[in-house]
């Protein structure tokens, strides 16, 4: 008989470790509290208008295609996407715009013309990033830091030896400050620390990696829209066998000694209200959960050793998010846009000191049916607008919300030289505590922990249990990181650790 693989959650880590579970010969079943799979990588849609509801940005997306190369599968049978010839365009208060090519050169001569950074000091900069990029890549992202033989083979030697090339005794924003002339191109660079939850001003300039990702590597789009990469890897586990329960909440990791003997379950409502059929307890062989380390240990592993020093360990920073249709095409708007604060130091003071939202917020605004028209009526646009907030705290949520939005609208009306109250004919809103209550992510955190210290890669939990020989942990929130990209490679480092 096969052994058996539970996975809690079914987020993009959940789908992935699935995928390699089934592909390593297990059984998987596959456990989501919710009526979908995805967790923050979903969809939905408001009169005609459909909106990705989480992650925007599609970086390496060769770590989806290794999914199905490993499976056996054809990639472009399943999923496609395209690079964009544009990373962003940026927008700030007293009209300088810039549009980032992913043409490096195009890049940095834009930056000389439009900003008056040589263009040398841009380039330098990039090459600098893809440097970082591979001393960590094979050292952090792809092993276990938690597993002493990491430390000890070709890569790591190597690694060491250029050690000091990954800034971790400074910050993101002196090593930026050292690095550019102009104020301008600091901030631009500086909003990547934005990208795990962390603060520029506090977070290691290690965190400089982040760039190579867009600009030496490549920004990509699903043609189907980023909801296109949950749903093929949920078909491609399903056409490996994996089996998948929605609306089934997990209740209770059941243990024995140092073992993980099964799961029990209770039951969940879903979108209409109606109540899933409770699932009697389960015994599996070993167990994965995609929940947030957090809830895991708080909720599903009560009795079980807490590892406090990681779980008390400062939360990432949040999301407050916008999704309006709006009744207006926008030719200066690309697919990613950001219309920067006037003073970022104190956009990341209320954010990570004061917890609470800063008057002036850089806005974020991805509008995917710049490139894919069907998102939107036709005349209209799809607006995913996003502003960095504090994680949940028990702020007064309805009264930041309502000011955030009349900031926000400010904003954009200013830049776009419209009254945009006048043309939005939808709007949803999701905030850190829908954020909390939605995903398992504690406090609302997108990222886990924070990364605002140079020890934070080591102050998350290991993607194994110490106390249960076969319980395993992958998702934002474990080791190697959040967003798409280091949740497919907490997968593929738990798996790994399965099969050896």
């Amino acid at each position: 008989m096969k052994k058996t693989a539970a996975i809690i959650g079914a987020g993009i880590a959940g789908i992935a470790s699935a995928v390699r579970l089934a592909n390593q010969g297990y059984d998987v079943h596959v456990f989501e509290a919710n009526s979908y799979p995805g967790g923050k990588l979903s969809s939905f849609e408001v009169k005609g208008y459909r909106f990705d509801a989480g992650p925007s940005l599609f970086t390496m997306p060769h770590l989806v295609d290794e999914l199905f190369r490993l499976s056996g599968k054809d990639p472009q049978a399943y999923f496609d996407y395209i690079r964009l010839d544009e990373v962003c365009r940026y927008f700030w208060d007293d009209g300088v715009r810039l549009t980032a090519q992913a043409d490096r050169q195009a890049f940095a001569r834009e930056m000389e013309e439009k900003l008056g950074e040589p263009a040398a000091h841009v380039l330098a900069y990039l090459q600098d990033s893809a440097v970082k990029y591979n001393v960590t890549e094979k050292l952090f992202l792809h092993r276990s830091l938690h597993k002493l033989g990491t430390y000890f083979n070709r890569d790591a030697f190597k690694g060491y030896a250029n050690m000091h090339r990954l800034d971790a005794f400074t910050t993101m924003n002196r090593a930026n400050e050292r690095r550019f002339q102009q104020p301008r191109v600091v901030q631009l660079f500086n909003r990547y620390a934005t990208y795990n939850g962390s603060d520029p001003y506090q977070t290691p300039a290690t965190m400089n990696i982040i760039p190579h990702l867009e600009y030496n590597i490549g920004a990509f789009f699903p043609k189907k829209g980023m909801v296109d990469i949950t749903e093929s890897l949920v078909k491609l586990a399903e056409d490996l066998g994996v089996k998948f329960y929605f609306n089934t909440k997990v209740a209770k990791i059941e243990t024995s000694e140092n073992r993980v003997t099964g799961l029990t379950f209770e039951p969940t409502a879903d979108r209409s209200g109606r109540r899933s059929s409770f699932l009697a307890p389960r015994s599996f062989d070993i167990v994965v959960s995609n929940m947030d380390v957090v809830n895991t240990f708080r909720k599903l592993l009560p009795d079980a050793k807490q590892p406090e020093r990681i779980l008390r360990q400062p939360k990432s920073s949040s999301a407050l998010i916008f999704y309006w249709g709006v009744k207006k095409s926008f030719s200066e708007l690309g697919l990613h846009n950001i219309l920067f604060s006037n003073d970022y130091r104190a956009e990341f003071e209320h954010l990570f000191h004061q917890k609470t939202m800063y008057s002036d917020p850089t806005v974020y605004l991805n509008i995917t049916s710049k490139h894919k028209p069907d998102d939107a009526p036709d005349g209209g646009e799809n607006w995913f607008i996003l502003v960095n907030a504090p994680n949940n705290e028990g702020q007064d949520w309805e009264a930041l919300i309502a000011q955030s939005r009349k900031d926000v609208m400010k904003k954009v009306s200013k830049t776009l030289g419209v009254n945009i109250a006048d043309h939005i004919e939808c709007e949803e809103i999701l905030d850190p505590r829908s954020i909390e209550s939605k995903t398992s992510s504690s406090q609302g955190a997108l990222y886990g922990n924070s990364s605002n210290n140079r020890f934070a890669a080591f102050l998350r939990h290991a993607n194994f249990s110490r106390e249960f020989k076969n319980l395993y942990f992958v998702g934002g929130s474990v080791h190697p990181g959040g967003g798409i990209p280091l949740a497919i490679l907490s997968a593929k480092i738990a798996t790994d650790l399965i099969d050896s």
